[in-house]
């Protein structure tokens, strides 16, 4: 057993007796100079807390700048689709003016129109005549 029971005890003031106090081997520095250790110990912690606290801001630039640049990009994407949506609205309603025009212009319509609102009338018999 590691603690022993007090009757194992054979003499009690030899185990209870006030024991000298022992010099120690090492002086203990003055008070001063612990004072300057904690003061660098401060320094130091200072200069890596102000190091750390400069990562931690650079790091949220360049987060903040990788939002930025895809906010960007996603609007200008949806610039895109917009314009081409536009452009292919454009070119229906340019197909559908195409075909209006060709209708305009066909020859039977510009025979009823002369017939109808002008009063001409094609002739019966035509004749031509070449030179030579």
């Amino acid at each position: 057993m590691l603690a022993k029971r007090w009757e194992d005890y054979e003499d009690e003031e030899e185990y209870f007796a006030p024991q000298p106090e022992r010099q120690p081997a090492v002086a203990v520095p003055p008070k001063r100079h612990l004072t300057l250790v904690k003061k660098k110990r401060t320094l130091l912690n200072t200069h890596l807390r102000s190091r750390c606290s400069m990562v931690l801001i650079l790091l949220a630039v360049l987060s903040m700048a990788v939002v930025i640049r895809s906010g960007i990009s996603a609007s200008r994407g949806y610039t895109l689709v917009a314009l081409q949506q536009e452009a292919q609205q454009l070119e229906l309603e340019n197909e559908r003016l195409r075909i209006e025009i060709a209708k305009l212009k066909s020859p039977q319509r510009i025979k009823t129109i002369a017939a109808t609102e002008l009063g001409m009338e094609v002739p019966n018999k035509m004749y031509f005549a070449h030179e030579k």
